[in-house]
């Protein structure tokens, strides 16, 4: 067996860290991580499923088999480069006070005997009543942290800036500011790159100069696109209106939109997408993609084909794409018409509606491809899903992490909370939180009321 050092720490891992990202088990350093031997036979249970949490646990029990080849895994294995190892714990003696019959109790009494014996344990999950159950029996808890960020200093995408009235005036007389001008070059901390600056004239809070932070030219530039509808959409706040910038700029390859019910990231997503595809022809199709993460039944249990199954799951971006192809021009009962034009764009295959779960293994060229619900996904799901982008595609991430269905997932720990701060100072990213429901005054009212 592994003699560990005296400053060795143990960490066991429940099922749930696992299948939230298979590669915790090499996230402990030089210390012994340790899986109880329920947490294999739920892996063995979740294996099948053709789903992300099949996947993970497929990779997890496939890293432990690779384990096995070097050692027995029932005394430890080190892994390369690391002084620390893997155990699967086989004990299984009950604990007074819990259950033993439930098999999350069994993986904390396993926990709890490392810490009967003086061991300096932490019990790891992403399950929040796990975390609780094993608290209160004095064991050190933790969610799995090494993918999680700080969501209420998570970054906005924009900052405002109180200046003199001739900054304004010289942003937009010399379509520039440089960022060694003092203006600039005090913020702390400085510009990421495509950052927004909003100006505002300290005497005058009416007069105000909306600029973007382009790295490549080491300035900020005043925004061109600004007052330019979009397949008929005007942006309603200064938000929308840096939204629609990134959105409809070739050269920032992927876009991430957060913004709580209403705000409008879906609408301008899919506007944007469709000027894109079909006014612009830069894409040769539009691709919308859900994560299945249902507040109710589960997509199995939907009768119908797998495009009758889906048509539940799209239905808010049918809302949108047939709210875009009407003629907002008059006010008639056009509802036919345009179920017809979404019909055969779909036909088509200009616009492609698709679940998640049939984007893994596949490349995405030359599409303009939106993942709408996205902070219903792990941090290893966003970077499996990013990783099918082919050349010429461009992403678009939207999400709202104050509404995530996802028990293992919080705001901090969401795969879209976690690139948005991960990839801020990227020139191929941009960001907007958007914070102003625009969908009815009803909406706005209840977001920020109840």
């Amino acid at each position: 067996m592994v003699n560990p050092k005296a400053a060795v720490k143990y960490f066991v891992l429940d099922t749930s860290a696992l299948l939230h990202n298979p590669n915790a088990l090499f996230s402990f350093a030089d210390n012994e991580v340790v899986i109880p031997f329920d947490v294999l036979e739920e892996l063995d249970k979740f294996k099948k499923d053709t789903n992300d949490v099949g996947r993970n646990s497929r990779m997890v029990i496939r890293h432990l088999d690779q384990l096995r080849e070097r050692g027995h895994l029932a005394d430890g294995v080190k892994w390369n480069g690391h002084n620390g190892c893997i155990r699967v714990a086989m004990e299984q003696t009950p604990v007074p006070g819990l259950n033993s019959s439930v098999p999350d109790n069994r993986i904390i009494a396993v926990a709890y005997h490392l810490k009967e014996q003086g061991k300096p344990v932490t019990f790891i999950s992403k399950d929040i009543n796990a975390r609780i159950k094993s608290d209160a029996f004095g064991i050190n808890t933790a969610d799995f942290e090494s993918q999680k960020v700080d969501y209420e200093t998570l970054y906005a995408g924009y900052r405002e800036l109180k200046v003199d009235g001739s900054v304004i005036d010289r942003l937009y007389a010399e379509k520039k500011i440089p960022i060694q001008d003092p203006v600039l070059a005090k913020l702390d901390p400085p510009l990421f790159a495509n950052e927004f600056v909003l100006f505002r004239n300290t005497m005058d809070e009416h007069q105000t100069g909306l600029a973007r932070y382009v790295s490549s030219l080491q300035a900020v530039l005043p925004l061109m696109r600004a007052k330019k509808a979009c397949f008929g959409i005007l942006p309603r706040n200064v938000q929308q209106t840096m939204a629609l910038d990134l959105l409809l700029d070739d050269d920032v390859q992927m876009v991430t939109l957060m913004g709580t019910a209403g705000t409008g990231k879906t609408l301008l997503a899919l506007a944007a997408g469709m000027t894109k595809c079909f006014n612009e022809q830069r894409y040769e199709r539009l691709l919308v993609a859900r994560p299945i993460m249902p507040l109710g039944r589960d997509i199995g249990f939907l009768p119908g084909s797998k495009d009758e199954k889906l048509a539940a799951w799209m239905q808010p971006i049918f809302d949108n794409l047939e709210f875009l192809l009407q003629d907002r021009r008059v006010h008639s009962a056009e509802s036919a018409n345009v179920e017809a034009k979404l019909k055969a764009l779909i036909e088509s295959g200009k616009v492609v509606l698709e679940a998640l779960t049939y984007i893994r293994g596949r490349s995405i060229p030359h599409q303009f491809m939106i993942v709408d619900e996205a902070q219903n996904l792990t941090p290893h799901e966003i970077k499996t899903i990013i990783s099918r982008v082919g050349e010429g595609t461009k992403i678009v991430l939207t999400g709202d992490a104050e509404q995530i269905d996802n028990p293992y997932l919080d705001a901090n720990s969401n795969g879209l909370s976690f690139t948005i701060e991960k990839l801020k100072n990227s020139e191929l990213v941009g960001h907007v939180t958007l914070e102003r429901p625009e969908r009815s005054n009803l909406a706005s009212l209840i977001v920020k009321e109840l």
